[in-house]
């Protein structure tokens, strides 16, 4: 049983998670374009009532009432169409549903998080309440000027109050909760409900649609339904027990004025009001026809699709894994190196072909595209340009890229802080700021993917006033943070300084930075997916953040070196350029360190075999390779022995025991099996220079 409850509470979470980034991406557009389209007000309808149920079901009490509330609001919004409302209600329509997904969203996170939900609401609904009677009292207002008499008619004279005569046998009296509110349209979004299952009823008072005075009738007696049978009456109560704000229902036996009919025999009722109670299926609009068509094809083509727990995508990857050192190991296992076997070789060549499919096929399945993150970021702009006023549209380009789930996961925060320093840095203050300058009025900030080989480059670009070097160095030296002299810093050295712990250019402390926190973490989350950051930018023009990310960690190309008697792995998305040179070519630093010339610049040179006190390796340069490698802001040589050659490595954690040691801090971010057995080390590039510049430097 907790199984089944913990796979249920998973499908929920998921599908409700979806529903709500659905909307947030509704919302933004449907804000652009100034007003709700007809099938847009059908799926928030749609999306509320799927929420309203499955909360329900799993008695997330808070959850479900918001959700009915939003349901009964775009009900009626469906039922009188947008046009009913002004601007200045639009305008409270966005920014109530804005809030109402928040709220949803902050609760889905409760259930999560195993946290209890609110239970204090009243103040939230109330909200909704209030608008959905600010904008239904125009209407009821417009519909009582066009018939004053219809309050009067709704009390219907000389009908019993108690049971009112409907011509059908079997009534089922319903009560609404006390101060719902709106009991007439609660009542015909009943009526409507039930007409989707094509069972024949009549209903009491008859007026609910046109007459918002029949909810008085309906709090004093209630609502009734009429059916041929008890069966039919029976079949309604249990459709009922779902249905919302529904305090009390029984089924009752109208008093007969004639000869009892037996349940079987037609109701004796006029072919009138039964054909308006029962929609024939001839009888449909043909856009109704078209668009349960439509429906029907996009079931067919969600059944396609099936979610599947990220765990036995793990699973599932890791035993790939270990067939593909598996099969590494048999080919290139030393006792078969001397012996020729034309049908063991081309077997061997065949069962690569298949693996390597086999590797692609569950790396794909972890593959997902990135916009996800992306879209979230129109929610952060559109907020941010709400509450600093200014005019700043986001643009997307290559959502669709995709890249691993796990580094998806892991790179919403650090977009997230890039796109708010975009808004509350880059963008200047004020559109006349921007005039004067030769821009837009309206600011632009691009959020862009791409795929280059094995890793992916996001980058987020403003057209901004970008930022001032001297003013980061200047104050860099005020917060102590700099290492050497300010004149020997590069531009790019100093634009890296923005993403030192606790520095921050604003003066004053908003919502959104001044704090000092934030771009230090982007640059420590990318660089813990074993991506690298950079910035670029020109005072006046804007600045640009690009992300270098790899496609996956479970399978990374590596270079493969040794060192003495070891073998390391090096991501090759970190090699630049490896070269051989003379011990001539070595030149020293003021404080005695190795450098080398590459590309007009120079270089530090970091040798692994000093670095990790390593015997029987190369100790002299002209003997050995130089690996130009590059991490993040960091660029410097590696000596080691020589290159063994390029492989396809699957990372292996380390042994949890080995964290008691600190190895990640030395440089270490792994390990992989080779085909021969062997374990190599897997360095981390950034943690390399690190160790180096503590222990040497």
């Amino acid at each position: 049983m907790d199984n089944a409850t913990d796979s249920l509470l998973e499908t929920y979470l998921f599908e409700t998670g979806t529903l709500l980034e659905q909307l947030d991406e509704l919302l933004i557009d449907a804000e652009q374009n100034g007003d709700f389209t007809e099938d847009n007000v059908n799926e928030i309808f749609r999306s509320m009532h799927t929420i309203k149920g499955s909360s329900a079901m799993l008695e997330f009490n808070s959850l479900m009432e918001i959700a009915h509330h939003i349901e009964d609001l775009f009900f009626y919004i469906r039922e009188n169409g947008m046009d009913t409302l002004s601007s200045d209600h639009k305008s409270e329509l966005f920014n109530l549903m804005f809030s109402s997904v928040d709220k949803l969203r902050e609760e889905v996170g409760k259930v999560e998080n195993s946290e209890p939900l609110d239970t204090n609401i009243d103040s939230f609904i109330q909200n909704i309440n209030d608008f959905l009677n600010k904008i239904s009292n125009n209407e009821s207002d417009a519909a009582a000027n066009d018939a004053p008499s219809a309050a009067g008619e709704s009390a219907a004279p000389g009908i019993d109050a108690l049971i009112p005569d409907m011509g059908s046998p079997y009534l089922l009296h319903i009560y609404f909760d006390e101060d719902c509110g709106m009991e007439n349209l609660r009542a015909f979004m009943l009526v409507t409900s039930l007409r989707e299952t094509e069972m024949p009823f009549t209903f009491y008072p008859e007026d609910i649609e046109t007459n918002s005075s029949s909810s008085e009738y309906i709090t004093e007696n209630g609502f009734y339904l009429g059916f041929d049978s008890q069966a039919e009456a029976e079949q309604a109560v249990d459709y009922l027990s779902s249905a919302g704000n529904v305090r009390a229902f029984e089924i009752v036996q109208a008093p007969s004025k004639e000869e009892p009919k037996e349940p079987e025999t037609p109701s004796a009722e006029p072919e009138t009001k039964q054909e308006s109670s029962k929609p024939a299926a001839s009888d449909k609009k043909p856009a109704e026809k078209k668009q349960q068509s439509a429906g029907g094809a996009a079931h067919a083509a969600k059944q396609s699709l099936i979610s599947v727990n990220q765990s036995k995508l793990d699973s599932l990857m890791a035993i790939v894994g270990e067939i593909v050192i598996t099969e590494s190991m048999v080919t290139s296992s030393p006792e078969l190196q001397d012996i020729k076997l034309d049908s063991f070789l081309k077997s061997a060549r065949q069962l690569r072909k298949l693996t390597d499919d086999l590797q692609d096929i569950s790396m794909s399945l972890r593959m997902v595209p990135v916009a996800s993150v992306f879209q979230k970021m129109n929610r952060i702009v559109r907020d941010m340009s709400k509450t600093l006023n200014k005019d700043v549209r986001l643009t997307i380009i290559g959502e669709h890229t995709e890249v691993d789930k796990s580094i998806v996961d892991s790179i919403g925060d650090p977009i997230m802080h890039i796109v708010r320093n975009a808004m509350d840095h880059g963008i200047e203050a004020t559109s006349e700021e921007r005039v004067a300058a030769g821009k837009k009025p309206q600011g632009e900030i691009i959020l862009a993917a791409e795929h280059t080989g094995s890793e992916v480059i996001i980058s987020v670009t403003d057209d901004g006033g970008g930022v001032d070097p001297d003013a980061v160095l200047a104050k860099a030296a005020a917060n102590g943070i700099l290492t050497k002299p300010e004149e020997e810093y590069s531009k790019k050295e100093i634009l890296s300084l923005l993403m030192a712990p606790g520095f921050s250019t604003n003066t004053e402390v908003t919502e959104y930075s001044g704090r000092g926190v934030g771009m230090d973490v982007v640059k420590r989350n990318v660089e813990n997916v074993g991506g690298v950051i950079s910035i670029t930018s020109e005072k006046g023009q804007g600045s640009c953040f690009t992300l270098k990310i790899p496609l996956t960690l479970a399978i990374v190309d590596g270079m493969e070196i040794s060192v003495g008697n070891a073998v390391f792995t090096i991501p090759i998305a970190n090699i630049r350029q490896s070269f051989k040179a003379k011990e001539t070519d070595v030149v020293l630093d003021a404080a005695g360190n190795e450098m080398i010339r590459c590309m007009d610049d120079y270089y530090p040179i970091i040798r692994l075999h000093e670095l990790y006190s390593m015997d029987d390796a190369y100790t002299q340069i002209d003997d050995g390779i130089l690996i130009w490698v590059e991490a993040s802001d960091k660029s410097y040589c590696m000596f080691v022995d020589e290159l063994i050659g390029e492989q396809q490595v699957v990372v292996k954690p380390l042994p949890s025991y080995l964290n008691n040691f600190n190895i990640k801090n030395s440089g270490i971010s792994g390990c992989t099996i080779l085909g021969d057995g062997n374990i190599s080390i897997i360095l981390d590039v950034a943690s390399v220079y690190y160790t180096a510049q503590n222990t040497f430097f």
